[in-house]
């Protein structure tokens, strides 16, 4: 096939433990999906159905600081579990959900909160606050095959060496397998597809010369200075 211009190089992860790469196609974010989050955010959290954003794959930053970007006085740290997926389908029965899944890393969903307010008040999309370039850093992923499907575990953030987020996996409102099956009847999943799974409450601000240092149990660490 000839392109007009030479192709765009497709984002990737590292695999933890080989010297092959995991290519990343669209990253599904869900919001909310901790209750203490939900509350310090204003809602009520009930368990509703689940609601996502979406980030390009070319938001994706590996091993690398984190550039503090354009238009915003208000950048916060999420702290996730990240889901690879290595088979994709439709309709993905729950009860077959983890077989769908290739590994796990652990991410950050970082957020212009400013913009994503001011989107919020005028009714309108969250992509100038969610989408941004570099605004999902990422670790190696760890195959499901080492690992297994963690369930429950902590998941905590440090700034600067001072804890600002702490939950644990067991915490999900809507557990690894719910959000498969439920996305599936949204989109055709595909290989290569992640999902951030949500952050647990204390999300805030952070300033350039900040350290970030997260952390999932059984899975991984990830560490970037804001520059």
């Amino acid at each position: 096939m000839e392109y007009v211009f030479p192709a765009p190089q497709t984002p990737s992860l590292a695999v933890e433990g080989t010297n092959a790469r995991f290519p990343v196609g669209r990253i599904f974010c869900v919001g909310r999906n901790y209750a203490e989050h939900a509350r310090e955010m204003g809602h009520d959290p009930n368990r509703e159905p689940p609601f996502f954003f979406m980030k390009p794959g070319t938001a994706i930053l590996e091993g690398k600081d984190f550039p503090y970007p354009s238009q915003t006085k208000d950048v916060h740290h999420e702290m996730e579990l990240v889901v690879a997926l290595g088979k994709g389908g439709a309709n993905i029965p729950e009860a077959m959900a983890l077989e769908h899944i290739f590994g796990y890393a652990v991410g950050l969903d970082m957020t212009r909160r400013d913009l994503q307010g001011e989107a919020k008040k005028m009714g309108r999309p969250w992509d100038t606050g969610k989408a941004f370039d570099y605004s999902a850093p990422c670790s190696a992923i760890v195959p499901a095959a080492k690992i297994g499907h963690p369930a429950k575990g902590a998941v905590v953030l440090e700034v600067n060496g001072q804890v600002k987020q702490k939950g644990d996996l067991a915490e999900l409102i809507w557990k690894i397998p719910e959000m498969i099956a439920f996305l599936s009847t949204l989109f055709e999943l595909k290989p290569g597809d992640l999902i951030f799974t949500g952050t647990p409450a204390g999300v805030g601000p952070v300033q350039k010369g900040d350290t970030l240092k997260g952390s999932v149990a059984g899975v991984g660490t990830i560490t970037f200075k804001v520059v």
